[in-house]
C-alpha cells in the first residue's frame, strides 16, 4: 500500500481524441458540459452560462453530496489549455488543481492531457479522496470527454 508520502501529488493522463481542439475545449470550459465526462462521477451540475473565457473568471459546479464548489481559474489559453482550483463558496481555494492541455495534431485530432495537482492540499479530512484521485480516474474523464467529443 502507498504511504500518504509516497502517493504522488501531480497525476496526469493522456489520450488522442478524434476531434478538433476547439470542439473539446467547448466541453470543458463550459461546466454546465463537465458532469457529462466526469470521471470521478463527483459532479452532479453546474448552471449554463458560466462558460471560462480568462484567468480570474470562477465557476459555481454542485457536487453528488449536494455541496457547491467555485472553480477559480487560474491557467487559460483559449482552445489549448485551461485548469481551476476548487473553493467552498466565499473561500480561498483548498489546494487542487484540476488542469486540461490540448494540443492539436490536425484538424481533426487532438493530443488532451489531463492533470491534478495536489502539492498544496493540507486538509487532513481530503487527503483519502486526492490519493483515490488516480491516473485511471482522469482516464475515465479523457475517455467520456473523447465519447462526447466524438460523438457529435
Amino acid at each position: 500500500m502507498i504511504s500518504h508520502e509516497d502517493a504522488p501529488r501531480v497525476v496526469s493522463a493522456t489520450r488522442e481524441i478524434a476531434a478538433s481542439a476547439e470542439r473539446i475545449f467547448e466541453l470543458i470550459a463550459d461546466p454546465a458540459q463537465q458532469p457529462r465526462w466526469d470521471g470521478n462521477e463527483n459532479l452532479a451540475q453546474a448552471a449554463g452560462g458560466q462558460r471560462a473565457h480568462s484567468v480570474g473568471d470562477v465557476f459555481s459546479t454542485t457536487l453528488t453530496s449536494g455541496s457547491v464548489r467555485e472553480n477559480h481559474v487560474v491557467e487559460f489559453e483559449e482552445g489549448r489549455r485551461i485548469a481551476w482550483k476548487p473553493a467552498e463558496p466565499g473561500r480561498e481555494p483548498i489546494g487542487q488543481l484540476w488542469g486540461w492541455e490540448l494540443e492539436p495534431i490536425d484538424s481533426s485530432r487532438t493530443r488532451v492531457t489531463h492533470r491534478y495537482d495536489w502539492t498544496q492540499l493540507t486538509d487532513e479530512t481530503r487527503l483519502a479522496r486526492a490519493r483515490a484521485t488516480t491516473e485511471d480516474k482522469l482516464r475515465g474523464s479523457l475517455d467520456r470527454l473523447a465519447a462526447l467529443a466524438e460523438g457529435a
